[in-house]
C-alpha cells in the first residue's frame, strides 16, 4: 500500500443503525463509500453456517436470518444485563441475549454450526473493522489513527467499552468526540463566515441517541459549547419499536396469535416497520405486506402518518423537553438561538421537523450537510486537526466542550469552593493560593470534588492530592499555589506547588471520571436547586466561624507581639488577653452555633478590641499633646 505525505487519520461515527466513514483528503472532507457504493453502512453483523456478514450483506438477509442478524450493539455497549434499557429492548430483538459471568450482557447466535456467545465490544469491534477497512481500500494505505464518535451523554463505562471495541478493531484511538460536538465543528466550517457570534443548537437524533447541545460559533470559527443534553437511549429504533409492538397487537387481534416470541416472525416484522417508517416521512400512508408471517397467515397492514406520530408523541415530547432544559442551562432564551441544525436520519421525520420549527416559532431548519453523514464530517476535521498540524484551515478550528458539574477543593470547614464552575468551557486553567489553617502545619491534603453542593461530603471526591515537609512556620503564613488544568481532551490535572522548598505534586483525573450517566448529572442538579437554601445558610455559618476563627486568632497572634503591648495598659492588656481566652474556648464548644450567634458574637468581640484601642489612640494622642506642651 502507498502512504501519504503526512500521517493520515479516519473518523468513524460509529451509528446504532448506520456506520459513517470520512477523512480529510486533498483540503477537503471526504466520505468514504463501501464496496456497494454507500456512504454509510449499517451496524449490522449476520452469522450463517458459511460465513459472517458485515453491513449490507447482513441487512439484507436479516429477514431470513433474524436469530442470527444482530444489530443495536451499540444499545448493549458498555451496560450491565439487568440494565433496565438492555431488559427492555431484549423483548423485542429477534437474537437471543443472555447474562454472561461478570453481569455483562452476552449475544448469542449460530456460527457455522455451533453456538457462539459475543459481548456487545466484539460486534461493534467487528463494524469498526469493517470502516477500517472500507477506509484502508478508498486510501490505499494501513490507516491506523482514528477519531470515533460516541453520544455526549456515554458515561465511563460505554466510553470505555467503545475504546476497547476501536482497539480489538486494530485502531489507535486519537479521541472519542461527542457526536453533536463533531457536528458542530461540520456546521462551523461554512457557519462562521457569517458576521459576528451565532448561536447554533444541534439537534442530533439518530438511530439510537439523542443529543442537543448549544454552540456559539465566532467569526473565526471558534465553536464554543455552552450546553447540552439529550438521552443516550433515545432514537429511531424507538420508534420502530412503537410500530412493532401495534402490529404485534393487530395481528393478535386479527388471527388471535401471539408472534411475540417468535424470533423470525418479529425479525420480519421490524425491517417492514423501519421501511415503513421511512416512506411515511415523504408519504401520508404506506402498507406492510408480509407474506407467511406467522402460522402461514400472510400479514397486511396499513399505517397513516399520523398514526406514526400518535405512537411516538411522547418520545417527540421528550425531545422537546431536553431543548428547553439545554436552553434553560445555558440561560439563552430561544430568540437568541440563531441556526437550528439538525443532526441524524430521524430528525427526517416530519413531526420532530414542525414541532422543532414552532418551538422557535417557525425558524428554518439547518439541513445543508447530509444529516447521516455530519457527525462524520466534523469529527474528520478533528482528525486532521490532531494530524495535521501545518494545514492552517483545520488549526483554526477550535472545539471548546465545557465542564457538566463544578470542580473545586474542600476548604475548612467542609465547604465546598469552586475553582471551575460548572458549564466552563475546555481547555481551562485556573490558579488559586491556599494557607495553612494552623500553626506548624506541615502536610497539605487537598481534597478534589465534583458537584454542586455547598458541603464538599455532599459532592463527589474525585481524588487527593497530598504535599509534605512544608516549612513549619505561624497559620497563614505557608501558601501553596494550587493549579487546576482540564485539557480539550476532558482530562483534569490538579497540582500544588510551595514556592520556598519548591515542594510539589499532582494529581490526574480521567475524563471518563468526570464523566456521568445523563440521571447521575440531572440528579446532582436537581440536588442543587432542592437544597440551595440549606446550603446556601450552610456556607454562611462556615464562612462566618472562620471569619470569628481568623479574628481570634489575629487577636491571640498580636497580643503575644511585645511591641503592641507596650502601647497598652496593664489593665487593658489582661482585659484583651481575656478576651481572646474566652473567644478561643467558645470557639471549640460552638462549633454548630448558627450564623446569628455567630455574628452576635463577632460582634461583640470587635465592640470591645474597639473601645480598648480607641482609648489608647486617644492615650497616645493626650501624651503627645503634653509632650508639645511642655516643648
Amino acid at each position: 500500500m502507498g502512504t501519504s505525505s503526512y500521517d493520515l487519520a479516519i473518523a468513524i461515527d460509529l451509528g446504532t443503525t448506520y456506520s459513517c466513514v470520512a477523512v480529510w483528503k486533498n483540503n477537503r472532507i471526504e466520505i468514504i463509500a463501501n464496496e456497494q457504493g454507500n456512504r454509510t453502512t449499517p451496524s449490522c453483523i449476520a452469522f450463517t453456517d458459511a460465513d459472517c456478514f458485515i453491513g449490507d450483506p447482513a441487512k439484507n438477509q436479516a429477514a431470513t436470518n433474524s436469530a442470527n442478524t444482530v444489530f443495536d450493539a451499540k444499545r448493549l455497549i458498555g451496560r450491565s444485563y439487568a440494565d433496565a434499557n438492555v431488559q427492555s429492548d431484549m423483548k423485542l430483538w429477534p437474537f437471543k441475549i443472555i447474562k454472561g459471568e461478570t453481569g455483562n450482557p452476552k449475544i448469542v447466535v449460530t456460527y457455522k454450526g455451533e453456538e457462539k456467545q459475543f459481548d456487545a465490544e466484539e460486534i461493534s469491534s467487528m463494524v469498526l473493522k469493517k470502516m477500517k477497512d472500507v477506509a484502508d481500500t478508498y486510501l490505499n494505505t494501513d490507516i491506523k489513527k482514528a477519531v470515533i464518535t460516541v453520544p455526549a451523554y456515554f458515561n465511563d463505562s460505554q466510553r470505555l467499552a467503545t475504546e476497547k471495541a476501536a482497539k480489538i478493531a486494530g485502531h489507535k484511538v486519537l479521541r472519542l468526540l461527542n457526536e453533536p460536538n463533531a457536528a458542530a465543528i461540520a456546521y462551523g466550517l461554512d457557519l462562521h463566515k457569517d458576521r459576528g457570534d451565532i448561536n447554533v443548537l444541534i439537534f442530533d437524533l439518530g438511530g439510537g441517541t439523542f443529543d442537543v447541545s448549544l454552540v456559539t460559533i465566532n467569526s473565526e470559527g471558534k465553536i464554543e459549547v455552552i450546553a447540552d443534553g439529550g438521552d443516550s437511549h433515545l432514537g429511531g429504533e424507538d420508534f420502530n419499536n412503537q410500530m412493532v409492538n401495534h402490529f404485534v397487537v393487530e395481528f393478535k387481534n386479527k388471527y388471535n396469535k401471539d408472534i411475540s416470541k417468535n424470533c423470525r416472525a418479529l425479525g420480519r416484522l421490524r425491517v417492514a416497520c423501519e421501511r415503513a417508517k421511512r416512506v411515511l416521512s415523504s408519504t401520508t400512508e404506506t402498507s406492510i405486506d408480509i407474506d407467511c408471517l406467522y402460522d402461514g397467515i400472510d400479514f397486511s397492514s396499513k399505517i397513516t402518518r399520523a398514526k406514526f406520530e400518535e405512537l411516538n408523541i411522547n418520545f417527540f415530547r421528550e425531545c422537546m423537553k431536553t431543548v428547553q432544559g439545554c436552553l434553560d442551562d445555558a440561560k439563552i432564551n430561544k430568540s437568541r438561538v440563531d441556526k437550528v441544525v439538525l443532526v441524524g436520519g430521524s430528525t427526517r421525520i416530519p413531526m420532530v421537523q414542525q414541532m422543532l420549527q414552532d418551538f422557535f416559532h417557525g425558524k428554518s431548519l439547518c439541513r445543508s450537510i447530509n444529516p447521516d453523514e455530519a457527525v462524520a464530517y466534523g469529527a474528520a476535521v478533528l482528525a486532521a486537526k490532531m494530524i495535521d498540524k501545518k494545514n492552517q484551515k483545520v488549526q483554526d478550528m477550535v472545539l471548546l466542550d465545557v465542564t457538566p458539574l463544578s470542580l473545586g477543593l474542600e476548604e475548612h470547614g467542609q465547604l465546598m469552593r469552586v475553582v471551575i464552575p460548572k458549564n466552563t468551557p475546555i481547555p481551562f486553567t485556573e490558579e488559586i493560593t491556599r494557607y495553612t489553617t494552623s500553626d506548624n502545619q506541615s502536610c497539605f491534603v487537598l481534597k478534589v470534588y465534583q458537584g454542586e453542593r455547598s458541603r464538599s461530603i455532599d459532592n463527589i471526591l474525585l481524588g487527593e492530592l497530598r504535599l509534605s515537609n512544608l516549612p513549619l512556620a505561624p497559620r497563614t503564613v505557608t501558601s501553596v499555589t494550587v493549579c487546576f488544568d482540564i485539557d480539550d481532551d476532558g482530562t483534569l490535572k490538579v497540582s500544588a506547588h510551595e514556592p520556598i522548598t519548591g515542594n510539589n505534586n499532582s494529581l490526574t483525573i480521567t475524563k471518563n471520571q468526570l464523566k456521568h450517566t445523563k440521571e447521575e448529572t440531572d440528579k446532582m442538579l436537581k440536588d442543587a436547586v432542592k437544597y440551595n437554601v440549606d446550603d446556601q445558610e450552610y456556607r454562611k455559618r462556615v464562612e462566618a466561624y472562620n471569619a470569628l476563627d481568623n479574628f481570634v486568632y489575629a487577636l491571640r497572634a498580636r497580643m503575644k507581639d511585645q511591641d503592641i503591648r507596650n502601647t497598652l495598659s496593664l489593665e487593658d492588656c489582661k482585659t484583651m488577653d481575656a478576651v481572646a481566652k474566652e473567644a478561643t474556648h467558645w470557639l471549640q464548644v460552638n462549633k454548630e452555633a448558627e450564623y446569628d450567634v455567630l455574628a452576635a458574637k463577632s460582634k461583640e468581640l470587635k465592640c470591645v478590641c474597639r473601645s480598648i484601642y480607641e482609648k489608647t489612640n486617644v492615650r497616645r494622642s493626650m501624651t503627645s499633646y503634653m509632650s508639645t506642651k511642655k516643648n
